[in-house]
């Protein structure tokens, strides 16, 4: 078995020559974006196209780093602030109208505990899931093999280790729930603070679109 394929089936792997090669596509895309005209947004989006192995209307605000590209699917709408990071060694998968707050990194790699065993090099990589419409605030760290349930808001500044389940707050280091999100919820934008009556008309419009 080959490297690629040991790392494609979650296995320990070195990163030889031919990972490397693939490395090299995902490092000339990411220069292109990173140093794209940041008023081009057309360009942008295309070069995120290019980007990532699934994507629908994605648009991420450069800088932005990754591994592969080819190793990150996400849904419709998906947005990524400045100074993004997905270690995408394994698959990341991301559903619908998903949002990643600034200096947001997203961790698929790792390496063996013990010191002798990990100077012979071999690393690892374990999916990370996200599910639609999940918000994940600045500075948060998502940790190999953790799954984000739906509908779920990240605090900033989490360090996410373990599952995270769907209609929750979650948030700390490391992060756990601290409330469920309920219908409640809907009229209040900011902590206490309520929509005023002419954008919860907007709001309650938009809804009765969908």
């Amino acid at each position: 078995m080959t490297n690629r394929e040991r790392r494609d089936r979650g296995l320990p792997y070195i990163s030889d020559d031919e990972v490397f090669k693939e490395q090299k596509r995902a490092r000339k895309l990411t220069q292109a974006l990173n140093t794209a005209d940041r008023s081009d947004f057309e360009t942008i989006s295309g070069i995120v196209k290019e980007l990532l192995g699934k994507s629908e209307e994605a648009f991420i605000n450069p800088p932005f780093y990754c591994d592969y590209g080819t190793h990150i699917e996400v849904g419709k709408n998906f947005f990524a602030n400045y100074n993004c990071t997905i270690l995408d060694v394994a698959k990341v998968v991301i559903g619908d109208n998903c949002q990643l707050a600034p200096n947001v990194a997203i961790y698929t790699a790792g390496h063996p505990l013990h010191p002798k065993t990990r100077n012979t090099l071999y690393e690892y990589g374990v999916e990370v899931t996200i599910g639609d419409n999940v918000w994940v605030g600045g500075n948060t760290v998502i940790c190999p093999g953790v799954h984000i349930g739906s509908n779920t808001v990240i605090g900033a500044g989490s360090v996410v280790t373990k599952d995270i389940p769907d209609w929750v707050v979650a948030a700390g280091n490391p992060c756990r729930v601290i409330r469920k999100i309920t219908d409640k919820d809907m009229k209040y934008y900011f902590r206490n603070q309520e929509f005023d009556d002419e954008a919860w008309e907007d709001v309650q419009r938009m809804l009765a679109e969908e």
